[in-house]
């Protein structure tokens, strides 16, 4: 007797857990915490690493999470810091403030040149990228 295809579950594939997918991760974090900041290897590892996301992303390889049917009231207040952000950096980089009115990227360079808290750095942004490609 054949099931319909609603009822019908596929089998999480064996990478695709937790106890695989984030060890890799902080493998990936870690890696690319070593490479100093805007150097070639970190932009070849950036941008290797992020090809792999996207085109995981793309293709039907990775079991899809079930999306809200509807987008809560809340999300505009969480929208509405990101935009601000966006703005502020877009606005002081286009004036070339310099040092006088610096981006907040350049605010967190800084932080940025210790190696555990580029990895760290590293490991929030797979993560997010991660759950991107699962939706």
């Amino acid at each position: 007797m054949e099931q319909p295809h609603d009822l019908t579950v596929a089998a999480p594939r064996a990478w695709d857990r937790p106890v695989v997918c984030v060890p890799v991760l902080v493998v990936l974090s870690v890696v690319g915490g070593r490479f100093p900041s805007f150097s070639t290897e970190a932009n070849l590892w950036t941008l290797g690493t992020g090809g792999v996301l996207i085109w995981l992303g793309l293709s039907n390889r990775v079991p899809r999470r079930a999306t809200p049917d509807r987008i809560g009231s809340g999300v505009a207040w969480w929208a509405l810091p990101v935009v601000v952000f966006g703005v502020f950096e877009g606005a002081t980089f286009v004036a070339a403030a310099g040092d006088d009115f610096p981006t907040l990227s350049r605010l967190a360079d800084p932080l940025l040149e210790e190696q555990l808290i580029r990895s760290a750095a590293w490991l929030a942004w797979l993560s997010a990228f991660w759950g991107l490609v699962r939706r």
